[in-house]
């Protein structure tokens, strides 16, 4: 939604005190936590939620997370391969140390997988979240993502389904 209206926000016109673009429309009712509706929160962002985590896809070739702090205005980003790209005027950091890398295609694990870890508080990465071990962070990933579906309960019998996939090896 926000991404292919970008430019219209760009070209909106500020209000008196610089702010106030024009936000696409239905900004607001994600903004209030009523979209999705699968999984609506029905929270505020800035008032019940202080905190957010995004995957972001950069140019169409890669994946970063992000961490947005809303009442310190800072944006935290995690990137598993350091492309440079601003985000002005907010205030930023691009930790590097102990930030796993990654080889091309694994990105959006990695994106995943930072963001999975800040939510838990840990404050360094596990050994464990590396290079030699995606596969199966990858899988696990995969496995969580499918049991959390809510269409999940309409498949009466998951192993079959899985062995079916016959994608993993």
């Amino acid at each position: 939604m926000w991404r292919d209206k970008y430019g219209e926000f760009k070209s909106s016109e500020p209000d008196h005190n610089g702010l106030g673009r024009r936000l696409p429309g239905g900004s607001w009712d994600l903004y209030a936590g009523i979209v999705p509706t699968f999984c609506a929160s029905n929270k505020t962002w800035g008032v019940d939620i202080d905190e957010i985590y995004a995957p972001v896809n950069f140019q169409n070739d890669h994946w970063i997370a992000i961490w947005i702090s809303i009442p310190k205005r800072h944006i935290v980003v995690w990137d598993s391969i350091r492309i440079k790209y601003s985000l002005e005027p907010f205030t930023y950091e691009r930790p590097t140390v102990g930030v796993p890398q990654c080889i091309a295609g694994d990105c959006g694990v990695y994106a995943l997988k930072y963001m999975e870890c800040h939510a838990l508080g840990y404050t360094l990465f596990p050994p464990a979240f590396c290079e030699k071990n995606v596969k199966q962070i990858r899988e696990k990933m995969a496995h969580d993502i499918f049991h959390e579906t809510p269409s999940f309960e309409g498949i009466e019998d998951e192993t079959s389904y899985f062995n079916d996939l016959d994608t993993y090896g």
